[in-house]
């Protein structure tokens, strides 16, 4: 597929070029300031203005939950959706004056829900007069003006987001998604933004849009071949001098990277990942950072460049539109230039406030067509399963993911070289408030028991791989002493591991004995009532997210792929209930692992 790219010069000369006027009301929130006499006793001239940044919206427009059909909540009652953003962000241009703000975003746009999925996958943006995206809709009735590509953006393949990027009133920044042949950005890098103050002079303010590295191992499928994705330090470095030298008096990079300076992929990843912190660290001339990709709030963080010794502000606000970060910048009028002189940041959360109508209204038909679409019927179920303890106990409804994963497989590798080799399945517990209900099954129901866009691999391990990926899977359980009392709620996610990163295995049979140290848990594993040979093989089903290095599992990325699929494993469960019009548990449901303390169950 061709990329279908807009020149270069095209793209970031029209959009660099500051041709968009961030236009509007002359009157600065704080213009007229006290400050040391300028000569004549005149006080310096000064400005103010207000950068708002959202991140990580993964399609959600408004305050609703597609997988349990009612409004969003949390145990923190945080709301979601650009809807209430919509309302946080109007209340701040009312206060600075809309020509003293910028809205901008760091990523991950377009998917995420279900309203996300359902313009990508059944009714396509990308049909001839095919609809509008959703998330364009909003954006463009909000007046976004600029948002970084997150590395989800290319899940759909290229087609979808150029479709997309096409639907958009502003730009989408990637300066580093280079087209694999030319190296030039595939997207625009950057946009500079002019603030009218009433002095005369405008302020200049450059936004460089930045993506995740990982994109080029996470959706291998899509890009390869096609794009490349550099550091964000290395075009960073490149980026910014020139931005300044083009005259730009601020510089703000949107970037889809945490600041923790890891990656969850292990040296999977060929660049880091979460490399905001570093950009701040190693690139001067940089005034301030959203960050996005980490799904944390930070509200306020200073880091200081080490060439210069410049404190650059940094601020992530929570993820789906649970918060709006302000960054608020005053300027003061010295030696013929604007110069920074503070540039703090704070978060506004959006459960203070109302859905806007406007927005609501706007997509009201869609979200409608949705909710329809998810409520569809698929099958029975003949009893009601749920993942409310499926972090600690193996659970039928984990079992279920599995049954269809080795089911799927097998009849893939059947009558191949590899149909002698026995299936194995890993699965995670996505959400713990997934559940299938007795009676009526919906793809609503399927869909939250499976929330992300995994397609399906086989991968084959020797037993003795297969052990040490378990082992690796259990440093998730909080070391506890036998004969210790146990607090689910404190027995889980050790280091920080969250509960997608955990797998569970089914096709064979092992304990977990969370008394023993990490590295010594995994006991009694057994295939067919035998100790597991390390020399035998097997073939793992396991989802692409995994097999491509996520979570940073030994041995899988590694291991030799015999079959894989672009179907997402959670269709691939709504067809599998479809087509048995049932759902028995008792058919399926086996108990292949326990957690363990000196050999008793701790459950």
């Amino acid at each position: 597929m061709p990329l279908n790219r807009r020149t270069f010069l095209g793209t970031s000369a029209a959009v660099g070029a500051g041709a968009a006027m961030a236009g509007g009301s002359a009157v600065p929130a704080a213009a007229h300031g006290h400050g040391h006499g300028h000569g004549h006793g005149r006080p310096p001239k000064r400005y103010s203005f207000t950068v708002m940044g959202t991140t990580d919206l993964h399609g959600n427009v408004f305050n609703w939950d597609y997988f349990t059909d009612k409004e969003f909540d949390d145990k923190d009652h945080n709301d979601v959706g650009l809807a209430k953003i919509s309302t946080l962000v109007e209340q701040v241009r009312r206060e600075k004056g809309r020509g003293n703000t910028l809205l901008i975003d760091a990523g991950d746009t377009i998917q995420g829900t279900q309203l996300s999925y359902y313009y990508a996958k059944v009714d396509p943006i990308t049909a001839r007069r095919g609809p509008v995206h959703p998330m364009a809709q909003a954006m463009n009735a909000i007046g976004y003006d600029a948002a970084a590509l997150g590395n989800h953006e290319f899940n759909y393949g290229i087609p979808v987001l150029r479709k997309f990027e096409e639907q958009c009133d502003f730009p989408l920044l990637g300066a580093n998604a280079l087209d694999a042949k030319s190296l030039r950005p595939a997207f625009a890098p950057y946009v500079i933004k002019r603030m009218r103050t009433p002095f005369g002079r405008d302020v200049r303010v450059a936004v460089l849009g930045l993506t995740n590295p990982g994109v080029a191992i996470w959706d291998k499928a899509n890009v390869g071949g096609k794009m490349v994705f550099p550091g964000l330090e290395e075009q960073a470095a490149k980026f910014v001098p020139r931005l300044r030298s083009m005259g730009a008096d601020v510089v703000i990079v949107s970037a889809h990277s945490g600041t923790s300076g890891t990656s969850s992929y292990g040296d999977q990843v060929p660049h880091v990942e979460n490399a905001a912190a570093l950009v701040a660290e190693q690139v001067p001339g940089i005034d301030a950072i959203l960050v996005g990709h980490a799904h944390l709030e930070i509200p306020e963080y200073f880091v200081e460049n080490e060439r210069t010794g410049k404190k650059v502000v940094l601020s992530e606000p929570l993820k789906w539109g649970q918060r709006l970060t302000l960054f608020d910048f005053d300027l003061v009028w010295e030696r013929g230039r604007w110069v920074v002189e503070r540039a703090g940041s704070r978060v506004l959360n959006s459960n203070a406030v109302g859905e806007d109508p406007k927005i609501t209204r706007l997509l009201a038909d869609e979200h409608r067509k949705v909710v329809a679409y998810v409520n569809q019927v698929i099958g029975t179920s003949s009893a009601a399963m749920s993942t409310a303890e499926a972090a600690w106990k193996d659970e039928p409804i984990i079992d279920l993911i599995n049954v269809v994963q080795t089911e799927t497989v097998k009849a893939a590798l059947a009558g191949g070289a590899y149909a002698s080799l026995p299936v194995l399945s890993q699965a995670s517990c996505f959400s713990r408030t997934a559940r299938i209900p007795e009676g009526d099954v919906t793809i609503r129901d399927a869909a939250g028991l499976y929330p992300f866009e995994n397609t399906l691999e086989a991968r084959v391990l020797t037993g003795a791989q297969i052990r040490e990926y378990l082992e690796f899977s259990a440093r998730y359980y909080v070391r506890t002493a036998a004969g210790a009392p146990v607090d689910t709620s404190k027995l889980t996610n050790a280091e920080n591991i969250p509960d997608y990163n955990y797998d569970a295995v089914s096709g064979l049979t092992y304990e977990i004995d969370v008394a023993k140290p990490n590295g010594s848990r995994i006991v009694n594993l057994s295939f067919e009532g035998k100790p597991v040979d390390p020399a035998a093989e097997f073939v793992l089903a396991v989802n692409n997210y995994r097999a491509s290095g996520g979570g940073n599992f030994p041995h899988v990325a590694g291991a030799k792929q015999v079959w894989a699929n672009s179907e997402e494993i959670r269709n691939t469960i709504i067809s599998w209930v479809r087509a048995k019009g049932s759902v028995d548990a008792a058919r399926f449901a086996s108990v292949d692992w326990r957690l363990t303390r000196d050999g008793s169950p701790v459950f």
